[in-house]
């Protein structure tokens, strides 16, 4: 009798650390009674890190663009081709409206990451 008592002491334990353990990434408190993922919080400030060092990428090729279109319009003015040089100040104005653009993005997503990471620490304050 006692064996079976004891067995089912232990086996109560046991049962009772699995669900303490499962609590170390999920939490309720503080979060509309809705249930938090924290790994998907750090997986989504990891995809806004590659987001915004895809975007810094992409400006380092507009200002490329912009310098060789730059160059390609002053040609145009020296060898009077006035047309060509009209054309290339028209793609210049859409690569400034790109870079721009591109650079809003990146202020953006810093503004994402710092709120995620506030978040989640946040988050992990109250959980405990």
């Amino acid at each position: 009798m006692k064996r079976t008592i004891l067995g089912l002491v232990l086996l109560g334990m046991m049962g009772s650390a699995t669900m303490f353990a499962q609590n170390g990434y999920w939490a309720q408190r503080n979060n509309d009674s809705r249930w938090r993922d924290y790994r998907n919080d750090r997986r989504d400030i990891r995809r806004d890190y590659v987001d915004r060092r895809n975007d810094w990428r992409d400006i380092h090729r507009d200002n490329r663009n912009i310098a060789y279109d730059r160059w390609e319009m002053r040609r145009d003015l020296r060898n009077g081709n006035y047309a060509a040089a009209r054309q290339e100040r028209t793609e210049l104005r859409n690569e400034y409206r790109d870079l721009n653009r591109d650079r809003r993005d990146v202020r953006h997503d810093t503004g994402d990451v710092w709120h995620d990471r506030r978040d989640l620490r946040r988050d992990r304050r109250d959980w405990r």
